[in-house]
C-alpha cells in the first residue's frame, strides 16, 4: 500500500492510469502478467482440486499457460500495434474501433458482471487464509484484502500495479520455492505419497484415477474454460496495451507462459500432500492454508502464507483494473459523458475503483466458493470475447453484425446449458464449450450465409 501511494504521484493523467504511458518493457510485462496469473484459482483453488481430484488438477494452471503462449506470439503483438496506432486504452476501445459502440457497450456490461465475480474469488481466498492463520472472521479477512488492493490501485492504476506486482512476484515465488520441498518431506518424500502406509488416506492415494494426468472430462473442461479466457482477458490485453513495443510483448508474455508451465505442478503436489496429511478436511479450499500452518516449520509457513496472500492480492488488482476501465472509460466516457476531460476521467476511474472494491468484498462474503465465482468469469469471458476479438484481428470481412451474432449465440447457448444441466453440462459439452461452439457457429452463419444473399441483391 505504501509503495502504491508513493508511486501514485507520478500518475498525471488517464493515460498513465490506464496504459502506464505505453512504457512497460519486457521485465515489467513479465512480472505484472505472472503476478496477475498466479492468484486464488492457481493457489487455493488448484491446491483444493489437487486434494480432491489428484494429478488432473495440473490442467488448471497448465491451460492458462497454453492460453498465454498463444497470447504472447499471436494475439498480443497484433492487438498492441492496433492499440498504439489508434491510442486505444481498453478492450472496449478496441471493440468500438473494430466494430461499433453497441458491441463495446454489450461486452463491457457482460465483463463487468464477470469481473466482479473473479474479484470476489480472490478475496474469498484472502478471507480463508486470514481466518486459518489468525482466526480473523472470514468477512473481516475479505475486507482487509479489498482495502489493500483498493488503496494501492486507486493511487495509480496500471503504473503502480506493475511495480507493486514486482514485489509481490518475488514474495510468492520465494515462498512456494521454499515451501514445496519441505511439504513433500513432511510426508516422507515422494514415496510417502505414492506408497502410503496410513490407512486413513491409502484408499485415496492408491486409486489409479487419482494419478491420471488426463481425465478427459475434467482436463477438457478446464482447458475449454481457462485457455481461451487467457487469450482474450481484458485485464491481460490492457497490460499489453501498456507495452512499449512488440518485443516487450513477445518476451514478457512468453516468459510469463514459461513461468506458468513451471508453476503448474506446484499446487497439484501441495494438494496431494494435503490429502496425505489431512485426509478428512471438510472443505478442499482449506488444503493450502492447512499445509502452510500445520505441516511446515513456523517460519517457512509464514513465508508461504505471505506468498499466498501476495498471489491473491496481485490477481485481484488485475481484476480491479478491468472493472475500473470498464466503468470509467468504456461506459462513463463513451456513453454518459463523452465530453469529459482527461482529469475528469481519472477522477471517475479512482472513484469506480473504490466502488468496485466494495462490491467485490460484498460478493465474496455472500459466495464463499472460489471455483464457482471463477467459473462464472471465465465462462463469460470465453463465450463473449474469444470469437469477436480473434475474427476482428484476422478476418477482415467480420462486421458488427457478425460480432453481435457471435456474442448473442455464445451467451445464449451458455445460459441454456447452465440452466438445463445446473452447470454440469452434457458430458463433455460444458456451458463454456457449448457457448464457444455456438458463438463460432453464429459468427460463421452471419458471415457466410448472408453474404450470398446480399450479393444477389
Amino acid at each position: 500500500m505504501s509503495l502504491g501511494l508513493r508511486l501514485g504521484k507520478y500518475v498525471r493523467g488517464a493515460s498513465d492510469f490506464f496504459v502506464a504511458g505505453r512504457s512497460l518493457g519486457p521485465g515489467l510485462i513479465f512480472s505484472t502478467m505472472l503476478a496477475a496469473n498466479i492468484g486464488a484459482g492457481s493457489t487455493v483453488g488448484a491446491t483444493g482440486l489437487g486434494f480432491s481430484r489428484g494429478l488432473v488438477a495440473w490442467w488448471w494452471v497448465g491451460s492458462a499457460a497454453i492460453g498465454t503462449t498463444v497470447l504472447a506470439f499471436w494475439i498480443g503483438p497484433a492487438i498492441r500495434r492496433v492499440a498504439a496506432a489508434h491510442d486505444l486504452r481498453t478492450v472496449g476501445d478496441y471493440l468500438e474501433h473494430r466494430y461499433d459502440r453497441h458491441v463495446r457497450g454489450i461486452v463491457s456490461a457482460l465483463l463487468w458482471i464477470g469481473s466482479i465475480a473473479i474479484l470476489a474469488g480472490q478475496l474469498i481466498a484472502v478471507g480463508t487464509i486470514l481466518n486459518v492463520v489468525a482466526d480473523i472472521p472470514f468477512a473481516t479477512g475479505c475486507a482487509i484484502g479489498g482495502a489493500v488492493i483498493t488503496v494501492y490501485f486507486t493511487a495509480g492504476g496500471l503504473l503502480t500495479s506493475a511495480w507493486v506486482n514486482v514485489v509481490q512476484l518475488v514474495v510468492k515465488l520465494s515462498g512456494f520455492a521454499i515451501a514445496l520441498p519441505l511439504a513433500i518431506a513432511s510426508v516422507g518424500g515422494w514415496s510417502g505419497l505414492t506408497h502410503p502406509t496410513n490407512s486413513n488416506h491409502a484408499t485415496y492415494l492408491t486409486d489409479p484415477t487419482y494419478w491420471t494426468f488426463f481425465q478427459s472430462d475434467t482436463a477438457l473442461a478446464l482447458f475449454v474454460l481457462i485457455a481461451p479466457a487467457f487469450v482474450v482477458s481484458p485485464g491481460l490485453l490492457q497490460k499489453i496495451f501498456g507495452a512499449r513495443d512488440d518485443r516487450a510483448v513477445r518476451v514478457g508474455v512468453g516468459l510469463n507462459a514459461l513461468g506458468l508451465f513451471l508453476y503448474a505442478g506446484v499446487p497439484v503436489i501441495l494438494g496431494i500432500v494435503a490429502r496425505a496429511k489431512f485426509p478428512d478436511l471438510p472443505d478442499e479450499k482449506l488444503a493450502l492454508p492447512m499445509i502452510l500452518m500445520h505441516a511446515l516449520p513456523a517460519l517457512v509457513g509464514a513465508i508461504g502464507l505471505a506468498a499466498v496472500f501476495s498471489a491473491e492480492v496481485s490477481a485481484a488488482d488485475a481484476i480491479l483494473f478491468m472493472l475500473t476501465t470498464s466503468l470509467s472509460q468504456d461506459l462513463y466516457k463513451r456513453f454518459v459523458n463523452p465530453a469529459a476531460t482527461d482529469a475528469r476521467v481519472l477522477r471517475v476511474a479512482r472513484a469506480t475503483t473504490v466502488v468496485s472494491g466494495v462490491l467485490g468484498v460484498a460478493l465474496a462474503i455472500v459466495s464463499q466458493s472460489i471455483v464457482d465465482v471463477l467459473t462464472i468469469f471465465y465462462t463469460l469471458l470465453t463465450v463473449s470475447l474469444f470469437v469477436p476479438i480473434l475474427t476482428g484481428l484476422y478476418v477482415a470481412r467480420t462486421s458488427t453484425r457478425d460480432a453481435l451474432a457471435a456474442i448473442g449465440g455464445g451467451v445464449s447457448a451458455m445460459l441454456i446449458v447452465q440452466v438445463a444441466t445446473h452447470g454440469r453440462g452434457w458430458g463433455l459439452v460444458t456451458p463454456a464449450l457449448g457457448g464457444l461452439m455456438a458463438a463460432s457457429v453464429a459468427w460463421m452463419m452471419s458471415l457466410f450465409v448472408r453474404r450470398p444473399i446480399e450479393g444477389r441483391r
